[in-house]
């Protein structure tokens, strides 16, 4: 049995929308393996992004700290304290959610020094992954090159987590209970409908697979 803990942090507006079902998928396979699990749900908290003040910078303070104090601060260490993190979101017009680069953005800056010596101060090697999910389809996604576009994430990741992240991508994902409700012409409802019945149980076990391999993980 695993003695780890798998800490996931859900980007998303939505408790239980698409990619908040997957990443519980994800911590359900971690704590297959043993590990104990915890979620955070970014849009719930309170707080900024980076105001680029450099503290964290600074020689005569303490590295590795983010110098702002929010509702994302105790998120920010509990990061440290964990074994693996496991982070989601939706893809909003070809990016991550605001949330979601906020929090980002404050755990990678604050633990990143301009030195050529020591890059990165966060205090150990530790798994990690992404899942994104989006309306584009796999070819949309081709075609604008997202995984591209995305790809300094996981280097981000790579480099101060000094491990590199797993992904998956959910495509096509159904978006509302009832299409009749909203403006939607452009997406054929039967389509999406029936490409979630397919492959949405695939990308579930693809998620609970991710989180017993992050719960697993040996250096």
């Amino acid at each position: 049995m695993s003695s780890k803990t798998v800490l996931a942090i859900n980007g998303s507006p939505r408790r239980k929308g698409n990619t908040a079902e997957l990443l519980n998928h994800a911590l359900r396979g971690a704590a297959e393996a043993g590990a104990a699990t915890e979620i955070v749900h970014l849009y719930a908290l309170d707080f900024k992004g980076c105001i680029s003040c450099f503290a964290c910078k600074r020689k005569d303070k303490e590295h590795g700290i983010c110098a702002m104090k929010d509702e994302l601060s105790p998120v920010l260490e509990r990061v440290k304290q964990v074994d693996a993190v496991l982070f989601g979101s939706p893809v909003y017009f070809m990016n991550i959610t605001s949330g979601l680069a906020a929090c980002l953005e404050r755990l990678f800056f604050s633990n990143y020094l301009y030195s050529n010596e020591i890059p990165t101060v966060f205090p150990k090697k530790m798994p990690s992954a992404y899942i994104y999910t989006m309306n584009m389809t796999e070819e949309h996604v081709r075609q604008y090159q997202m995984k591209e576009k995305l790809h300094s994430l996981e280097t981000s990741a790579t480099h101060f987590f000094r491990v590199p992240p797993r992904t998956l991508w959910a495509y096509n994902t159904y978006q509302f209970k009832d299409y009749s409700l909203y403006e939607s012409s452009i997406f054929s409802e039967p389509a999406k409908a029936a490409w979630r019945e397919r492959h949405w149980p695939e990308q579930c076990r693809e998620a609970f697979d991710m989180g017993k391999f992050l719960a697993e993980w040996k250096e």
